[in-house]
């Protein structure tokens, strides 16, 4: 039986015959599911990456705004564009570990305080020019600058000093800190031809594929690269992503052959698709979390009151259940879950109590208008129903929640972080700190909440400093609880990264990192 299966496995991760027959087979042998699937993922690795060939993604999370500005990157198709043209000192495989990318070695001293980073040589930019470290400073120096408005100008807020020493380029923090090299894996910090300071979004890295076409809102063409640092890690010769926000039209793109992968499948749908002949379901938990913010510095939810009325009147369960079904668990208004080293299991678990949720608006002294919650499709998958069952609890409470639609196109750059109460997502980072100091310190450029707590912050660098991982995990609880109690941050629920994939593709294996491979499909799968 082993044979057999091992047999039809490697023929399956050839595409000789289906995934489907093959678990057909497998599961009239008495293999489970899972110890199918494993089968199959072993024989594609097994049978090595085949060559050549053009992959399409469909995407949603793509507007007509969008920039290949890699501070800018802040929803699913910039992502992923990221991927296919940058690369990172250092990025985080799936297990986990910190592995070197364009920095071969990083060192620090005994105290955490001072990083050094020895950088590869012979790396190439795409338009020819030789990567230095001068680069690498330059890049670092432009996402620090208040006026770049970088997603990763918050984890860049505590160095002190960085320079270039001969092949080293070295960091100096104002406090020591264990985490540095998970900060610098953060997805916006490229490296980019003189930092990027002339040009920002020209689409110009060391990354496997170059830019051939780029369609902001509607596609983004590239091409292998041939002088590829790494080799011939790519596995196609070209790779397209064409923006398909409607999750319905991106099922319907998968299943007629025109793109070959999709990201954010709708979880209500996703027991259905993996069932239709030629695609299946990738799903992998991670960090990612689905919420609604409040921004803590304007009206109404400058009221600590109304807030907590807003945490304590949602039905985490009941959202977990009807929107994640299954592909999630249940949120604690806190951006960090189990998933994260350090995490403080102990901290009470928030549920709905709509008495309380009442007493909190009464004192709140709102004046009983309509409180404006905007979402779009395109925020989360099932972001509207989500916010339908949230208008629902509230109104069990006396709350008056009000929706307001708001079109896809234009949702990331018109409405998350510019109206004080909207639906949005996070994909979560590697470690606590970077997470924290992205989103939730105060001087943080992409802090959706404006959160500002000056013992939160204070506390954020004490725990930068501090190399005992117990007295750190006692920093982050105190952390987690300022933040859960006074925090505009409703965290119902986490989702796993739900992805479907046609069969004709091999060597898929999800990353709990990031949605469709932590965004490496082109050089991590292959034309079966």
């Amino acid at each position: 039986m082993s044979n057999e299966l091992k047999q039809l496995a490697t023929k399956a991760a050839k595409g000789l015959v289906s995934r489907r027959d093959f678990l057909g087979r497998a599961g009239a042998l008495g293999i489970t599911a899972v110890g199918a699937n494993a089968m199959l993922a072993s024989a594609a690795k097994a049978a090595g990456p085949n060559k050549g060939g053009h992959l399409v993604q469909g995407i949603g999370g793509g507007e007509s705004s969008n920039s290949l500005d890699p501070a800018l990157t802040a929803s699913s198709v910039p992502f992923g564009n990221l991927k296919h043209f940058g690369d990172l000192l250092v990025q985080i495989r799936p297990d986990g570990v910190l592995e070197p990318r364009l920095a071969e070695s990083v060192e620090a001293t005994s105290d955490a305080k001072t990083w050094t980073f020895k950088i590869r040589k012979g790396v190439e930019f795409h338009n020819g020019k030789t990567m230095t470290p001068d680069d690498v400073l330059k890049t670092m120096q432009r996402h620090s600058n208040e006026d770049a408005t970088s997603g990763a100008l918050g984890i860049m807020k505590g160095i002190e000093s960085m320079k270039v020493d001969g092949d080293n380029f070295s960091v100096t923090l104002t406090t020591p800190n264990a985490d540095l090299p998970y900060l610098m894996s953060d997805y916006h910090l490229v490296v980019q031809p003189g930092g990027g300071m002339d040009s920002p979004a020209d689409g110009v890295g060391t990354g496997p594929y170059i830019l051939e076409t780029d369609e902001p809102g509607v596609r983004s063409l590239w091409k292998k690269n041939p002088n590829y640092w790494e080799g011939d890690i790519g596995n196609y010769d070209s790779s397209e992503i064409l923006v398909i926000n409607d999750a319905t039209a991106r099922t319907a793109a998968l299943q007629s052959g025109q793109v070959h992968m999709i990201n954010r499948v709708d979880p209500k749908v996703a027991g259905l698709i993996d069932r239709a002949p030629g695609v299946s379901i990738k799903s992998v938990a991670g960090r990612g979390h689905y919420v609604f913010i409040m921004h803590t510095n304007t009206a109404p939810f400058d009221s600590n009151e109304l807030r907590m009325a807003l945490k304590m009147v949602i039905n985490r369960e009941e959202m977990v259940n009807k929107i994640l079904r299954g592909y999630g668990t249940v949120g604690n208004d806190l951006p960090i879950n189990a998933s994260y080293p350090l995490f403080d299991e102990t901290i009470p678990q928030r549920k709905m109590d709509a008495a309380k949720a009442a007493e909190h608006y009464k004192k709140s002294g709102h004046d009983g208008s309509p409180i404006i919650l905007r979402v779009a499709d395109g925020a989360f998958p099932g972001a509207v129903d989500a916010a339908a069952l949230f208008q629902e609890s509230a109104r069990a409470a006396g709350i008056p929640l009000e929706i307001k639609r708001e079109p896809n196109d234009g949702y990331w750059s018109e409405v998350w972080n510019k109206q004080p109460f909207c639906a949005s997502y996070w994909g979560g980072r590697p470690v606590q700190d970077q997470m924290y100091s992205t989103a939730y310190l105060s001087t943080a450029d992409w802090n959706d909440t404006r959160f500002n707590n000056p013992r939160f912050d204070e506390l954020l660098f004490s725990a930068k400093a501090e190399l005992d991982d117990a007295k750190r995990k006692a920093l982050y609880s105190e952390m987690a609880n300022i933040l859960r109690d006074t925090g505009g941050l409703i965290c119902p629920m986490f989702n796993d990264f739900v992805d479907a994939v046609s069969d004709k593709i091999a060597g898929y294996e999800p990353d709990p990192n990031n949605e469709l491979v932590n965004g490496f499909a082109m050089t991590r799968t292959w034309l079966a």
